[in-house]
């Protein structure tokens, strides 16, 4: 495991700090500074930070589902002093990781874990992600259409945070989309998607002029919000840690294919 990986998945410290720590050569390895942000821990390498032992974990994983309310950011720090998930989650959550994020105007369910692996194996999966949403106009069958057959967009900026550098974007086909309610000036949906990617949903309505009003994520690859009260967590249920084992279990087993089919070709 990469060394900055290491300190991530064993301490309170991100990647991003991790590298930071290294770079400032509070980072030891036997004793001695060690500034290489790839060096591969070895089995009897003894870590420090600041001059404490890093202490490893073992493979056992914590998942906890959180109810994000509206007006939160997904990160550790930001820039303009605007309230973090970390300000809102209990002290013994600071350090775990977000599965993806969920932009400032939209609330609903967020799943963090203290492991790395598990966060990233989630966060890039093709696992259904259901939402509730709002958008301000009645539904037209371009969007229909565009729901069952997928989108290509050359310029996807519409709906996107005004500092991405993210312009094109390609939208699978929807996995399943239902109306709720309807007027003259609203839509009221709920949609199951298998992608992660960056204001989707918004960039997707904002292409055919709709805005939208109100985001809810209610389930994440068969993990549910339910009544989960807006600002609190839950942890794991046994059968969500049976699912998830499971799923990792998969994902290693196609990650060994893609790594040896990448050699045999190399």
């Amino acid at each position: 495991m990469r060394l900055n990986k290491y300190i991530a998945h064993n301490t309170k410290y991100s990647r991003r700090d991790a590298d930071r720590l290294i770079e400032a050569g509070e980072v030891t390895l036997n004793k001695r500074p060690i500034r290489e942000f790839g060096y591969e821990v070895q089995p009897g390498d003894r870590i420090f930070v600041k001059g404490r032992l890093v202490k490893e974990k073992g493979n056992e994983v914590t998942v906890i589902v959180y109810n994000k309310p509206k007006g939160v950011l997904v990160t550790k720090k930001d820039d303009r002093g605007r309230t973090t998930i970390y300000h809102k989650l209990p002290g013994k959550f600071r350090h775990f990781i977000p599965v993806g994020r969920l932009d400032y105007a939209s609330e609903g369910l967020l799943l963090l874990t203290d492991n790395t692996e598990v966060a990233t194996a989630l966060m890039e999966s093709k696992l259904d992600r259901t939402y509730n949403i709002k958008i301000d106009k009645p539904l037209t069958q371009e969007m229909v259409t565009a729901m069952q057959e997928g989108l290509v967009l050359d310029d996807a900026r519409a709906g996107a945070h005004e500092k991405s550098k993210i312009y094109s974007m390609e939208f699978a086909p929807f996995v399943s989309f239902e109306i709720r309610s309807e007027g003259k000036s609203f839509t009221k949906l709920r949609v199951t998607i298998n992608e992660g990617k960056n204001r989707e949903l918004r960039r997707f309505f904002a292409h055919f002029d709709a805005k939208v009003l109100d985001l809810k994520r209610v389930a994440f690859g068969g993990i549910e919000l339910n009544n989960l009260p807006t600002n609190k967590t839950r942890f794991f249920s046994k059968r969500e840690y049976d699912d998830l084992h499971a799923f990792l279990k998969q994902h290693r087993k196609a990650q060994k294919k893609t790594d040896k089919e990448i050699q045999q070709d190399a």
